[in-house]
């Protein structure tokens, strides 16, 4: 009977519990909530989150993940939405997204304020995302490492030589947008056919593809290879922390990412989302990237563009298709084709 009875009084007290545990979720769904998934390096999305609970009293629960991550998550959700903002990561998945009505159409009153790239971004998604930054593509190799190499690589064909056997490291492009911006600036330089040979000979020298896009300059920094294929923003940021890293500007030219911003459709916090949303295009937002060593160039004409970010204008950059390259058809097409003929290459 004693068993019995304590049985009951916990089983009160868990319902207690329960009931209270909502209400309090009640309580903080009426102060404000919002629930984003972030796209960029673990500190800037800290950041970003702590500025605008700062600034608006609004919570913010944030995930961080790749952008390719962050696109299947979406997806999976789309019967029952767990975010409200997709913030940041490359721009294709987002792209994907708006094509595949996973998010919703957006104006917001600081479009006139932001750069060409930006809202040509925005005019190709139908109004359902935005760029908010910028960077190209490129590698960087470890200065110590390289040395015992004799190789120092400066164009995308230099990646290639038998001396960097199991020496450079990328980000798999079904998880990463680094690495799908990667797969489709190689096939935009060289052509579907040769750029697929270039990708499964290179396969042989690389020793492992990342989840993160960003982890293989983490890499370099810390001499687990001496070459990494990564943004080159991700790499400065390696420079910056006094890490022995060159950056390097393929010969050949190099793609760019325009790094976007996205409310997801069926979001429970909608009126936040647009508030961040707004938030997120002003220079005192944007602004927070550098500080957070992530040097990017941002979407606003007038934020400071980070004296460490790599010059744009002094990079041969390439015509990048967003629009075709975003498409879901295309990258889904060419995500399988790389799965199927570089992946699973023997070494």
């Amino acid at each position: 009977m004693k068993l019995t009875k304590n049985f009951a009084a916990a089983t009160m007290l868990a319902g207690v519990a329960t009931a209270f545990s909502f209400l309090s979720a009640g309580t903080a769904q009426a102060q404000g909530a919002l629930v984003m998934y972030c796209g960029v390096q673990e500190e800037w999305c800290r950041a970003m989150t702590t500025a605008f609970e700062r600034e608006t009293g609004i919570k913010v629960a944030m995930t961080r993940k790749s952008s390719g991550e962050i696109y299947a998550q979406v997806k999976a959700e789309a019967a029952n939405p767990r975010a409200d903002i997709w913030w940041g990561g490359t721009g294709d998945p987002h792209m994907q997204a708006a094509e595949e009505d996973l998010t919703v159409e957006y104006k917001s009153p600081k479009n006139e304020e932001l750069q060409d790239w930006a809202v040509r971004q925005w005019e190709q998604a139908k109004h359902r995302t935005i760029g908010i930054y910028s960077g190209a593509l490129g590698f960087g190799y470890n200065t110590e490492l390289i040395k015992s190499k004799g190789v120092e690589p400066k164009c995308w064909a230099d990646l290639l030589t038998p001396k960097l056997k199991d020496e450079v490291q990328m980000a798999d492009p079904n998880s990463s947008g680094t690495a799908y911006t990667l797969l489709a600036t190689i096939i935009q330089i060289m052509g579907e056919e040769k750029g697929f040979e270039y990708l499964k000979a290179l396969h042989k020298n690389v020793n492992q593809y990342t989840k993160s896009g960003a982890a293989p300059a983490k890499a370099m920094a810390l001499g687990e290879t001496t070459v990494g294929i990564a943004f080159m923003h991700d790499i400065v940021t390696m420079v910056v922390d006094k890490a022995p890293i060159k950056v390097v500007a393929p010969c050949e030219g190099t793609g760019y990412e325009i790094g976007s911003m996205s409310i997801i459709k069926g979001a429970k916090n909608m009126d936040n989302a647009k508030k961040f949303y707004d938030w997120a295009l002003t220079p005192a937002a944007q602004k927070l990237g550098a500080e957070a060593k992530s040097y990017q160039v941002p979407s606003n004409k007038s934020t400071p563009v980070p004296p460490e970010a790599p010059k744009l204008n002094e990079i041969k950059l390439i015509n990048f298709d967003f629009a075709k390259y975003g498409s879901s058809e295309e990258r889904k097409r060419l995500l399988s084709k790389w799965d199927n003929e570089v992946k699973n290459l023997p070494k």
